[in-house]
């Protein structure tokens, strides 16, 4: 019984996280209009995938990620034809946090906050560190391969979108290394943070 209530909880606070990247992405964000109908944009939508990977675990973090941004993307018919580039990308952001932070770092092991502020920053840009890379990688070819796009658009797209990612990359690394910092130890002192479950899985 209680280790269904734990996953109910989970799977609560998945949704509750995936919500907050909808919101964030969808009502906050700074859009930058491109050639041929497309655009890019500054926003903080990845911080929150990041976050629930560090709270809650690689496999949750990603899956908030991925179905709050996909269902904010199908929201807005610019974005929507990437929706299923960005379920892939947001998916693998939160993996990668959640292998460094649960299975190298084992960061719910520990009760030194300088280890636990040190490596959930460290987990952070390895998340998003590859989302700067792959996002305008793979945003290139699935443009230009999939949605038909002229290779020159496809390639002014990508640029733009780099120097968006790094933008929202560093910003989100800030925001997440204070609320996780913050929200963890109030999280666990109400129950609210199943750090068992996270030691068993690691990376999951």
């Amino acid at each position: 019984m209680e280790k269904r209530n734990q996953t109910v909880l989970k799977l609560a606070q998945t949704a509750l996280l995936a919500a907050l990247c909808f919101v964030s992405f969808t009502f906050l964000q700074i859009k930058i209009p491109m050639p041929g109908g497309d655009a890019t944009s500054i926003h903080i939508g990845n911080a929150f995938c990041v976050l629930a990977a560090l709270l809650l675990g690689g496999f949750y973090g990603g899956l908030s990620g991925a179905v709050g941004m996909t269902i904010a993307d199908i929201m807005d018919p610019v974005y929507l034809p990437g929706a299923p580039k960005t379920f892939v990308l947001k998916l693998c952001i939160g993996l990668i946090t959640g292998i460094v932070a649960h299975r190298v770092a084992k960061i719910n092991e520990s009760t030194d906050k300088k280890y636990i502020f040190r490596w959930s920053v460290i987990a952070s840009v390895a998340g998003l560190g590859f989302n700067v890379a792959a996002d305008p990688v793979a945003g290139y070819f699935y443009k230009q391969y999939v949605l038909g796009q002229p290779q020159q658009m496809a390639e002014v797209l990508a640029k733009w979108s780099a120097a968006a990612t790094f933008v929202n990359a560093v910003v989100s690394t800030v925001l997440v290394a204070f609320l996780y910092n913050v929200l963890r130890p109030v999280l666990l002192k109400s129950g609210l943070l199943d750090v068992r479950s996270q030691t068993k899985e690691r990376a999951v």
